[in-house]
């Protein structure tokens, strides 16, 4: 396995002078609510609805809402039948044996009055309501599952420090949610060739695909010499069977996305791969936020199909 590096990601990418217009998508807060909209997720159906998730904050600080909004007249508003979920931000969704699980990262104070935060995960309840069932370990992003064919639950994992240096994608397989708990994830076995020791990633959405692979939804990202963050929108697939992968592709750049405002200046070649659609007709729309202030969509090729329609070699 190569480990590829930012740059050689981007030197591969074929489209990564293309930009598209009018990618920003119409998302509407009541009127005084001046706060930004971003990092979301990719639309699902729920109740007869399409649903989209979306991180609310205002621009100087992070102390952000997960949102859920629904489409009307052509644009996304907040949809009332849901309680907004506090303190939260990076909304993720998933459905395990029929059954909605909303997750994102919470911010929360330690014993010492510093800040930390971990992955939350959220059971329905009773249709539109929800309640926190599990949380990762504390200091850990881009916990994310996915219902296997034979019922176990894949989950996909980012360690970090001495173990995972500054971000390594880990996976493990449980027989079923509520073994969740922040104790399972030391038993994650770590993906240790796709980064090198000064870039990291992690893992966004996970598909089933029909071969039985699954394609993984992710990003890479660095910092430049000025300190700038620089965060793309990658994929690869994982064969939880073997625990196999391929090599990461790069599906997605900042400037794919029309022009647009950004929360710091150090933060302005940032997207956020918030989620994918896949059409079936050989497309995909990749949802993301943009600059950590806006939420964009584009339509981008599947980057799953290759993948599905062939055997792979390791």
């Amino acid at each position: 396995m190569t480990t590829r590096t930012c740059k050689q990601l981007i030197e591969e990418y074929p489209r990564r002078s293309l930009q598209f217009p009018h990618t920003r998508l119409p998302i509407v807060l009541p009127d005084g609510d001046t706060r930004d909209v971003y990092n979301i997720s990719s639309p699902f159906s729920y109740h007869g609805a399409l649903i989209l998730l979306g991180r609310v904050e205002y621009r100087h600080n992070e102390d952000s809402d997960v949102v859920f909004f629904c489409r009307e007249s052509g644009k996304w508003v907040p949809d009332k039948r849901f309680q907004v979920l506090k303190h939260l931000q990076d909304p993720f969704y998933t459905f395990i044996h029929g059954h909605l699980i909303l997750g994102g990262v919470q911010i929360f104070e330690t014993a010492w009055k510093e800040t930390s935060y971990r992955t939350v995960f959220f059971k329905e309840t009773k249709p539109f309501s929800f309640q926190q069932f599990a949380c990762g370990p504390d200091g850990m992003k881009d916990i994310r599952l996915l219902e296997l064919s034979d019922g176990c639950v894949l989950v996909t994992t980012r360690a970090q420090g001495k173990v995972g240096g500054r971000g390594e994608i880990g996976w493990l397989i449980l027989h079923s949610v509520d073994e969740l708990n922040p104790q399972v994830f030391s038993s994650a076995n770590l993906f240790e060739d796709q980064f090198t020791s000064d870039e990291w990633g992690g893992t966004n959405q996970l598909h089933m695909l029909k071969n039985g692979k699954v394609g993984v939804l992710s990003h890479i990202a660095n910092f430049d010499d000025a300190g700038n963050r620089h965060y793309y929108c990658t994929c690869f697939w994982l064969d939880p069977k073997e625990g196999k992968h391929s090599p990461m592709k790069m599906i997605a750049v900042r400037n794919n996305f029309e022009a647009g405002e950004s929360k710091r200046p150090d933060l302005q070649d940032v997207i956020f791969s918030g989620g994918l659609v896949r059409m079936g007709d050989g497309t995909a729309r990749l949802y993301c936020g943009v600059g950590d202030a806006e939420a964009h969509c584009i339509s981008i090729p599947d980057p799953f199909s290759e993948w599905e329609n062939t055997s792979y070699v390791s």
